[in-house]
């Protein structure tokens, strides 16, 4: 059965000239096998590969994208509010008149707000919402530690202990101030390096983490797997291989059956697969290239946002936003995904593999009709003589 299969292929492969090609039934037997196979091959390897890369840009705009500019609005949005609340306290007696300001009751709320965004965005592992709950229970005690101190604010002592402690639940401090990081953060917001390993128990460290476990996943989101890779490589061979058999299949029945302009039904049971692979090649080529500018944009919302960026939007609100604000950083990495697509073929990925099976299924019956009409022939005429 190997024996017959890999003869077949050869002959499938390397044909003879047409002059020496074996008799019509036997050759439109093996055509009958082999291009309906080819064409399954092709449609089950491409549209695999294809749901892929659409379901990698789905995850970055749905879920991967979204936390992160969560966690890194709760981050920022934690700093000001501890600023705010230095400043508050530092007013003295007025703070328990007026309370803490404004936009420290705001960004804490907000930064409540983005947390549970992520909790519910569906982003995490199991592990990963442990730790989140972690940080949701650190950020309730920072406030609870905040508000001791409001309430002691006519006691230094009391007052500054309580600030102190619930600045180490935010962020640990530096262990020494260098000339790089001594510039950092201008506008009073202090450094608030991000330690690793089991030294990262407070909250920036711990969000910190959850950070660039999101960016590895988007990294690898991003990336054309293996699978991919080696899906493509299978169906670029297995749709030349198709396009070489439908036209040598062609230029056979143009010589032997005398059909002036080929096999009609061949052609058009081919067409709807033919004609959709450019279009969708294009259209993965756009998402590839998306996801690569979003994985930058990723970065960015790590590594380069700052509280004193972020509180320009407070403070400017109509004014022109900064590039590395959260908000703008977002809105570009969801401008770029949308714009990595064909909006066109929305929803095109799950018709491929039907596609390609219903093509098979018509090319297999258009070679069984010249099959059999070919045999009616030769019996007659063998019936006649």
């Amino acid at each position: 059965m190997a024996t017959d299969l890999l003869r077949r292929l050869h002959r499938y492969v390397w044909p003879p000239p047409l002059t020496q090609q074996p008799r019509n039934r036997a050759y439109l037997r093996d055509r009958m096998i082999a291009l309906p196979l080819l064409t399954v091959v092709a449609a089950a390897s491409f549209g695999w590969a294809y749901a892929e890369v659409r379901a990698d840009s789905a995850a970055l705009r749905d879920r991967l994208t979204p936390a992160l500019v969560s966690l890194a609005d709760a981050e920022m949005s934690l700093r000001i509010a501890d600023r705010e609340a230095g400043q508050s306290l530092a007013a003295g007696d007025a703070v328990r008149l007026g309370g803490l300001s404004n936009r420290y009751r705001t960004r804490t709320a907000r930064a409540a707000q983005s947390l549970n965004q992520v909790a519910r965005g569906g982003a995490l592992t199991t592990p990963e919402r442990q730790d989140l709950d972690v940080i949701s229970g650190l950020v309730v005690d920072y406030g609870n530690w905040i508000a001791f101190a409001q309430s002691n604010v006519g006691d230094p002592a009391l007052r500054d202990a309580g600030l102190s402690y619930a600045r180490s639940m935010l962020c640990s401090p530096p262990a020494t101030t260098s000339p790089k990081d001594r510039g950092k953060d201008s506008g009073g917001y202090p450094p608030c390096p991000h330690t690793r390993g089991s030294d990262a128990t407070a909250v920036v460290d711990r969000i910190s983490t959850l950070e660039r476990s999101l960016r590895g996943r988007l990294a690898d989101r991003a990336a054309p797997g293996a699978g991919v890779l080696v899906s493509c490589s299978v169906a670029v061979l297995a749709i030349g291989l198709l396009c070489r058999g439908l036209w040598r299949t062609q230029l056979f029945l143009h010589h032997r059956f005398r059909l002036r302009f080929g096999s009609v039904p061949l052609l058009l049971a081919a067409a709807p697969l033919l004609l959709a692979v450019p279009f969708l090649t294009a259209d993965a080529v756009l998402a590839q290239r998306a996801q690569q500018r979003v994985t930058e944009v990723a970065g960015e919302l790590s590594e380069r946002t700052s509280p004193r960026i972020e509180s320009t939007r407070d403070e400017r609100p109509f004014g022109r936003p900064h590039r590395l604000l959260i908000d703008s950083l977002a809105g570009r990495a969801q401008d770029e995904l949308a714009a990595g697509r064909l909006s066109a073929l929305d929803g095109a990925a799950p018709w491929v593999l039907p596609t390609g099976l219903l093509a098979a299924a018509l090319m297999g019956a258009a070679l069984h009709t010249y099959r059999r009409e070919y045999v009616l022939i030769a019996r007659r005429s063998g019936a006649a003589a």
